[in-house]
């Protein structure tokens, strides 16, 4: 608007400068027609520039609107994507809730079919003690003892020697073995786990005593057996419930040997395995505290 009103003021000079010099140049007998046709060009030169300015006063009002509707519209859309924000974190928060939840129960599932488990091979192991038995009463032993003057033998009428079961029961020794571990019993808890390992390989209590002597190095601060423990499970028992943790205590006992790149591999491993797991929830502060992203760029 400022622009208008400064080339009408210029337009409107113009005219009058033009009419002072015709004025003065003409003569006198031509100065009333001359003067007329001036006031008529200038008349015409106003209302050009009164419709000009009409006009960019029109344009103005049109483009102020549109800057205010923009402006409206700019404000409409940041707080819209603000709720939307809001909405999106609250769902987060919602979702990482749940999933902490369904980990602790996945945990608490796991821990109870490796009960279970446990049980099922116990019976499984008595029933095979009983059928044992059952065939020894049924089909004694055809081979012949000593004897002695008489004919009888040495151990008595109707022995054949004693018959020893030297192994250990499953479910006893590894429970044997869990009680000297929690009561820093090491050299003893490693003798019964590693009887576990010895008579029932194939036994899911197997992993777990595998994971143990792990643990029992790592205690001990002999992190390089405990290494050569946790790999037998990851390799060993890559399906024992033990899993996780063995990858999660490598991976510590790795950073204790200052092999700190072979220790943030196995971190990370962990999370790609087991990323609902609790371990890989350890490993991921673990690595945060260390200043490293858990995931390789």
């Amino acid at each position: 608007m400022q622009t208008a009103h400064t080339l009408r003021n210029r337009f409107l000079l113009a005219g009058l400068f033009t009419f002072l010099l015709a004025s003065a140049s003409l003569p006198a007998r031509a100065a009333s027609k001359e003067i007329i046709e001036l006031q008529t060009q200038v008349q015409q030169l106003l209302d050009m520039v009164q419709r000009l300015q009409s006009t960019m006063d029109t344009r103005f009002g049109v483009l102020q609107h549109l800057a205010e509707q923009t402006a409206d519209d700019a404000n409409r859309m940041n707080a819209t994507v603000n709720a939307l924000q809001q909405k999106l974190n609250a769902q987060s928060d919602a979702v990482n809730g749940k999933l902490d939840t369904n980990s602790g129960q996945v945990q608490s599932l796991n821990d109870s079919v490796d009960e279970l488990k446990s049980r099922i091979a116990k019976l499984d192991k008595a029933v095979q003690d009983m059928q044992t038995q059952l065939q020894n009463i049924q089909n004694p032993p055809a081979a012949a003892q000593p004897t002695g003057p008489g004919g009888i033998s040495p151990a008595g009428p109707g022995l054949t020697g004693p018959a020893m079961n030297q192994t250990p029961p499953l479910q006893e020794t590894f429970q044997a073995g869990v009680r000297d571990y929690n009561s820093a019993k090491y050299e003893v808890a490693a003798g019964e786990f590693q009887d576990v390992l010895r008579y029932y390989p194939l036994d899911d209590l197997a992993g777990t005593a595998q994971f143990y002597l792990g643990e029992i190095a790592y205690r001990q601060q002999n992190y390089a057996d405990a290494v050569k423990a946790y790999n037998a499970v990851l390799e060993g028992f890559s399906g024992s419930p033990k899993a996780p943790a063995a990858q999660l205590r490598k991976g510590l006992a790795l950073l204790q040997m200052n092999k700190r790149e072979a220790g943030i591999h196995e971190l990370r491993l962990l999370i790609q395995r087991h990323s609902q797991a609790p371990e890989a929830s350890q490993a991921r502060a673990k690595l945060s505290s260390m200043g490293v992203k858990a995931t390789a760029r």
